[in-house]
């Protein structure tokens, strides 16, 4: 039982966390339901109608839509991902579903990524109707499944196949932005308006199979080892966008230090500097290996998965040259596939975010940014939809939140989600 004497933004967050809607990708889930169910739930108890969509038993998406004071301008999009990353409990000092306040944080899978911001659009959008008010246009909020795995089970179907949900929207806002750094102890915000490409391989390689005692040259788990090795210590060049050339101005105004070294300029955002670094290149990460079935048995087959990341318009480079660098005896097997997407610093809704922010934390400079990762922005865009990541957070300095995606012992401070409800009700009103 969440304690009923907190936020309710941190109640309803908590109660998120609770559903393990852990999502191993590749259709693994355990699925989004009771999750969408419950959001749903809470959309009803403030008036609205609300339409689920599950094209894939279990993998359920929820949409509501909010009547505006102005039904002339363009609706607004606020969305969210209802499904996490699985979590190792054994690894946390916490039960990771548990959804337990301590020390000031809220703490378990989905803190950060992204059940926070799922609660802070659901009370900022009940501080909005309880008020009776009506927010300044119309707004689509919409829930997906499937993000952690591209996408591809949620909000791609539902884009493909219920493009009536967000009729008359031009823009959208979701995670991964609007939070704070510190750079040399000076806050500042980062406004996401721009998300790399994601490219999902996997290598295939392919070998005689036989006794684990004899001599072999043709060992498929050695050719693959030799692949992921290769890939796994490129190091990509820096090859900056207008948007990370613009963050780099903008940490060079807070700092006093030239631009000329992206990297050093980075490391002065303290613990988001690895973040940052990230969209100045593009990454190859491998992250799963598979080969074998005992120990005396070579195996005919062996495969990795890589986590590709890619300055948007550089994919098809990147691709040829991932084939240079494994060479021609391992096959690469495309197995997600998304956009990469920049958009400028500049713009109505742009401007609102800004002076949000600037109403609750006066003063403090706003910085464009280009996420590594991606987000069902990706989805959206389709429907040419511009998506921004502004989900904001007045963090504490010392706190590795962009650490904490996907990462053990995730939590969130209990005074950012109360911040962030009242910035996001600010901006849902306003603009």
């Amino acid at each position: 039982m969440t304690d009923p004497s907190l936020p309710e933004v941190v109640r309803i967050a908590s109660d998120l966390i609770r559903f393990d809607t852990s999502n191993f990708g590749g259709g693994n889930a355990k699925g989004e339901r009771e999750a969408a169910e419950y959001v749903g739930a809470f959309l009803e108890g403030l008036g609205l109608s609300v339409e689920y969509y599950e094209p894939i038993p279990r993998r359920t998406n929820v949409m509501a839509r909010v009547p505006g004071r102005d039904p002339e301008k363009p609706a607004l999009v606020v969305h969210g991902h209802l499904d996490v990353v699985p979590a190792m409990a054994e690894d946390w000092t916490v039960d990771p579903f548990a959804g337990i306040v301590k020390d000031g944080m809220l703490w378990g899978r989905g803190a950060v990524d992204m059940k926070n911001m799922n609660a802070m659009i659901l009370t900022a959008v009940a501080d909005i109707l309880r008020a009776g008010e009506q927010p300044e246009r119309d707004l689509i909020l919409a829930f997906f499944a499937d993000e952690e795995n591209g996408g591809v089970e949620g909000s791609a179907l539902v884009v493909q196949n219920r493009p009536e949900w967000f009729e008359g929207a031009t823009e959208a806002i979701s995670e991964v932005g609007g939070y704070s750094i510190t750079v040399d102890d000076r806050r500042a915000y980062l406004l996401q308006v721009g998300e790399k490409a994601m490219i999902w391989i996997r290598l295939i390689a392919k070998g005689r199979a036989g006794h684990g005692s004899r001599l072999h040259d043709d060992n498929a788990v050695t050719k693959l080892a030799e692949a992921v090795a290769a890939i796994g210590r490129t190091r990509w060049p820096l090859r900056l966008t207008p948007t990370t050339e613009a963050l780099l101005a903008g940490l060079s105004d807070l700092t006093g230090r030239s631009v000329d070294d992206p990297d050093a300029l980075a490391a002065a955002a303290g613990p988001a500097e690895a973040f940052l670094r990230s969209s100045f290149r593009t990454t190859t990460n491998p992250t799963a290996l598979t080969a074998g079935y005992k120990h005396n048995v070579i195996p005919e087959r062996a495969e990795a998965l890589i986590d590709v990341r890619v300055i948007p318009g550089t994919e098809d480079d990147v691709l040829d040259e991932l084939r240079q660098i494994i060479g021609p005896e391992i096959e690469i097997e495309t197995v997600v596939r998304d956009i990469g997407m920049e958009t400028p610093f500049e713009g109505d809704l742009v401007e609102a975010m800004v002076a949000s922010l600037g109403r609750h934390d006066p003063g403090v400079p706003v910085i464009p940014y280009l996420l590594g990762a991606g987000t069902d922005n990706k989805a959206l865009a389709y429907l040419d939809i511009t998506g921004y990541g502004f989900a904001p957070l007045r963090l504490p300095a010392d706190l590795d939140f962009t650490g904490m995606f996907h990462g053990v012992d995730e939590r969130v401070p209990v005074e950012s989600l109360v911040f962030g409800q009242r910035v996001l009700a600010d901006l849902l009103r306003t603009y």
